[in-house]
């Protein structure tokens, strides 16, 4: 950021619409000096009324003052309720502009809080994703990743130190003083910790699926039973059902959240030979969609066989095809068989789950990290303990020393202890004003 930290801060906590009440945030050392010439501060955590006066403005406000360290952003920091009017708001914001108090870049308050050791980085990452979460599974996953770090990690610090100083030693004083590394005892303590970086992998890959929502398309001919599914996954009738061929023409798209999977739905024209300009249009659009979906139920009413339009279509696709039965109430499947019309779709729900989770549901994933930075640390949190339960016996001890060190070194990128400027601006340029 271009401004230094210590000069005081505002912003709309509230979207400037108009609301019955609107939200200034204030935050930055000595506010009762700044904001002198505007309002009197009430005592501390106590909401009181008071008239704010500026520029022939005469507005009630309640305020709250909440002195540094102990605030949110550990300065102080005052909130300002007033008439939700946007215009009144912006009036406010330009005031408090000449008081010195500048407008603050997305995020800066709680960059704030991470720098003054109120909030940890993962701590950070959560709040971002809780306040851009779309579904309850979203919210909920946000949820049970604030507050503390994670258990392993902590366990991960415990069983590292130690070893990480008798490495250490054994490079400094082991011949001088006869000290050497016990490589069968630090790889039965490290494979636990081995193990339990490979789960964690496992699930915070499955939580990054929750988190961005699975984009999932419907393909197949025309009457497959597409817009069925579609409505089905939905929970309402967004797309037509007719026995008419032909009547999705264009491509749909909801969002949505069902039995727990957050999905971005797309449900597209059925693929045929047609001379109709129209559905022929929308058969074209398809690609696109295919391109950029994380898995194709391929539908197919059980029964019958895909056509080779569909097989060309879907062949540069095929990874992550899944094909499915629809009608199976009629006829034997030999996909994974789902009969929408009657809510008969569990065996979808396991499949998406398997496929695309891994196997776990949103449940497991719960408290696993979901990050893009935070997955591929833990990875190479993984690769570190792989080199290091790989060492022969008899190697000298600066091998094992400089793994334990690269690990402990990626523990503290993980958790932000060890951050840089370029990482905070990524993960901050995602807040809102207020945050």
């Amino acid at each position: 950021m271009s401004t230094l930290p210590q000069s005081p801060i505002c912003a709309p906590a509230t979207p400037l619409l108009p609301s019955a009440v609107a939200l200034v945030r204030i935050s930055g050392p000595g506010l009762s000096a700044f904001l002198a010439p505007l309002v009197d501060l009430p005592q501390p955590r106590v909401a009181s009324l008071r008239t704010l006066h500026w520029d022939g403005f005469m507005e009630r406000a309640l305020v709250l003052f909440f002195p540094g360290p102990a605030s949110y952003t550990g300065e102080d920091v005052v909130e300002l309720q007033v008439h939700g009017n946007p215009h009144l708001v912006r009036r406010l914001l330009g005031h408090l502009g000449t008081l010195g108090v500048r407008l603050a870049e997305p995020g800066e308050f709680t960059r704030r809080a991470l720098l003054n050791g109120k909030q940890g980085l993962l701590e950070a990452e959560a709040l971002r994703d809780l306040v851009a979460a779309e579904t309850d599974t979203q919210i909920r996953q946000a949820q049970s990743r604030s507050g503390d770090e994670p258990d392993w990690i902590s366990e991960a610090r415990r069983v590292l130190v130690p070893w990480m100083a008798r490495a250490e030693a054994a490079v400094d004083y082991g011949e001088d003083e006869g000290i050497s590394l016990n490589l069968k005892d630090l790889t039965i303590a490290i494979e636990p910790l081995w193990r339990r970086f490979h789960v964690e992998r496992f699930r915070a890959q499955a939580a990054r699926r929750l988190q961005d929502g699975i984009r999932l398309a419907l393909v197949g001919r025309p009457n497959a039973g597409k817009s069925t599914l579609f409505n089905a996954l939905a929970g309402e009738d967004r797309a037509i059902v007719t026995e008419t061929p032909g009547t999705t023409r264009d491509v749909l798209e909801v969002r949505c959240e069902w039995r727990g999977l957050p999905l971005r739905l797309f449900d597209t024209a059925g693929l045929r030979a047609t001379e109709d300009p129209i559905e022929r249009l929308g058969m074209a659009r398809v690609g696109a969609v295919l391109q950029a979906v994380d898995l194709v139920l391929h539908l197919v009413p059980a029964g019958e066989a895909a056509s080779d339009l569909l097989e060309m279509t879907l062949a540069p696709f095929r990874a992550k095809v899944l094909e499915v039965n629809t009608f199976a109430d009629l006829n034997p499947a030999k996909g994974v068989p789902v009969a929408a019309n009657i809510g008969d779709l569990d065996a979808l729900e396991g499949a998406l789950k398997e496929r695309l989770l891994g196997g776990l549901g949103p449940e497991a994933c719960l408290g696993a990290l979901a990050t893009d930075r935070q997955i591929e640390l833990v990875e190479e949190l993984g690769k570190q303990l792989d080199l290091l339960l790989g060492l022969e016996p008899g190697c000298p001890s600066e091998l094992p020393a400089s793994i334990l060190q690269g690990a402990w070194g990626l523990l503290a990128r993980l958790t932000g202890e060890d951050r840089t400027d370029s990482a905070l601006d990524a993960l901050f340029s995602g807040f809102c004003l207020g945050k």
